[in-house]
């Protein structure tokens, strides 16, 4: 996934109109199936996991919302970022985690039961949690519609994953066939909404490149040296540890993006540091999940 993502992020910043045809407006539906998809993959055991292991739930929330928020906004004004790109990069670190951290969680042999309960509950949070964490740190520098955001992650991730879930409690044994393509269907759309916002964003993102990508990929690797460094020091066993590294350091940049064109339809710029985020942790979550798997320092530190 992540060379494939890599490629077509290529393609669509260097030749343009190969990727424009995929329109910005498509954004929003791309989302809405990833996250359908993922409710097809929830089950009741994910959710009796939640109620037995609360603390770890919170610390990870908690963490969540939290950690990548203030990241975000000290990278932000490090680096003198404008109000475009500063807010695309508040939104980044205000989403919950994405789907993706599950699957570099399996793939890292981290607690993954852990990874999908910690996604679960802040994706449930997102409507409140995000539109008032953006508005905290931007409301100063620019008008934030956070009624809008709050109905828009509603539409976009929480009924699709409702959908999505009921569909698989009580419809699951239908569904079987359509749950086994699921990862090739979340790929291609994320290739698509990259495809979308960079291919449509090229010159302005060639124009700023260097900071912005140095944003990024501070921002993904600050958030999992945070969350590793959390759980060693809460002496978490490495499985779970590595989980909350991954969940904290991958963001669901997809929204993010989504978000930045409905909250700021003014600021296009917005757009540029989910899709670059979603480019990135996909690389650095895969070469991260080797480390985890290669080493076992970690378990005995």
């Amino acid at each position: 996934m992540a060379v494939i993502v890599l490629l077509v992020a290529a393609l669509s910043l260097f030749v343009p109109k190969a990727a424009i045809w995929v329109r910005t407006e498509w954004i929003n539906y791309l989302l809405m199936l990833v996250m359908f998809g993922m409710g097809l993959t929830l089950k009741v055991e994910d959710f009796r996991y939640i109620l037995s292991h609360p603390k770890y739930i919170i610390l990870g929330c908690v963490s969540q919302f939290t950690v990548m928020p203030l990241l975000a906004f000290g990278l932000g004004i490090l680096f003198g970022l404008d109000t475009a790109l500063l807010a695309g990069v508040i939104l980044v670190g205000a989403c919950p985690g994405g789907t993706a951290s599950n699957v570099i969680t399996y793939l890292s042999g981290g607690d993954v039961a852990l990874s999908v309960g910690m996604t679960s509950v802040n994706t449930v949070l997102a409507p409140v949690i995000t539109p008032a964490i953006t508005y905290l740190f931007l409301h100063k520098s620019v008008e934030v519609d956070a009624v809008s955001m709050f109905v828009s992650i509603i539409q976009v991730v929480i009924i699709p994953v409702v959908i999505g879930l009921c569909i698989n409690r009580f419809l699951g044994k239908y569904t079987e066939p359509f749950v086994k393509i699921l990862p090739m269907i979340s790929v291609i759309s994320i290739c698509l909404i990259i495809m979308a916002v960079v291919s449509h964003n090229a010159e302005k993102i060639m124009s700023t490149g260097a900071v912005i990508f140095a944003v990024v990929v501070l921002h993904n690797l600050m958030g999992y040296a945070c969350g590793f460094g959390l759980g060693k020091l809460l002496k978490l066993d490495f499985s779970k540890t590595k989980a909350l590294s991954i969940e904290i350091g991958m963001q669901n940049s997809g929204l993010a993006t989504s978000l930045a064109g409905t909250a700021f339809p003014d600021l296009s710029m917005a757009t540029v540091p989910g899709a670059v985020f979603s480019v990135w942790h996909n690389i650095s979550g895969a070469v991260l999940a080797n480390i985890y798997n290669r080493f076992i320092w970690g378990e005995n530190a």
